[in-house]
């Protein structure tokens, strides 16, 4: 392993998609994971036991991260299960397509309560429970270089969380704990692919200079880098997964 085998992280989402692909790389690289979810035990359990049966250790925590109580209680149970916490990534994220018109009010507080408290309230839990030598990732997403239609509730959501990022990261100077955003483009998640034809997933897929769509394993490899110990110089950055997409 390459990792310290005692060193604890906390991956919020990380029962399908990005954030199951981010735990299952941290539990490789040696971190006990902690597997939040919001709502999908079983999917959550599948995570775990994906962890479990490579010789990792891993827990489920069920939490909203738009929820203080939920939050702090993610930390709480992440101490009580591994006494520790080392690294912290923030993947829950939702994305609804609504216009920027006044009926998507709906969708666009949705996607705040999510996206963007979520992240504040994970970041700031983070800050305050983190040692020296802590890391702090936040999900945030390329299609902000982009400003597609319909994506303005996601790209504000996203924006704010890389406004955080940076201003964490100047907040906890001298604390020897760095802060930094994954940006990724399109990746071939339940999450992207939902509601898309194989026409536009296709054509989506040929923007970048790769022509393909990322996968999950794409990102993860990004965060094992900001969380392992080659990532210790990189601080206050969004690093933009996306294959020259944007």
């Amino acid at each position: 392993m390459s990792q310290d085998s005692h060193k604890a992280a906390i991956v919020t989402g990380a029962s399908r998609g990005i954030g199951r692909s981010i735990a299952l790389r941290l539990a490789a690289d040696g971190f006990a994971v902690v597997v939040n979810y919001a709502g999908n035990a079983a999917k959550a359990q599948e995570t775990v036991a994906a962890i479990e049966s490579s010789g990792g250790r891993a827990v489920a925590i069920q939490g909203d991260v738009g929820s203080p109580a939920d939050v702090a209680a993610l930390f709480d149970g992440a101490r009580q299960a591994f006494g520790r916490i080392d690294v912290v990534v923030n993947s829950a994220g939702v994305m609804p397509m609504a216009p920027v018109a006044e009926g998507s009010l709906a969708a666009f507080d949705q996607v705040v309560a999510t996206n963007l408290r979520g992240a504040f309230l994970v970041l700031a839990q983070a800050a305050a429970q983190l040692g020296a030598g802590g890391r702090i990732v936040a999900l945030s997403t390329s299609v902000i270089a982009k400003s597609f239609p319909g994506y303005g509730p996601y790209i504000a959501s996203k924006a704010g969380v890389e406004g955080l990022v940076h201003v964490l990261a100047n907040e906890l100077r001298g604390r020897g704990i760095t802060v930094n955003a994954v940006a990724p483009g399109p990746v071939g998640t339940e999450l992207f692919l939902d509601g898309k034809s194989r026409e536009q997933i296709d054509q989506i897929a040929r923007m970048a200079p790769l022509e393909r769509l990322g996968t999950p394993e794409d990102i993860a490899g990004v965060v094992s880098f900001l969380a392992g110990p080659d990532g210790a110089w990189v601080n206050s950055q969004v690093l933009r997964a996306n294959g020259g997409f944007a």
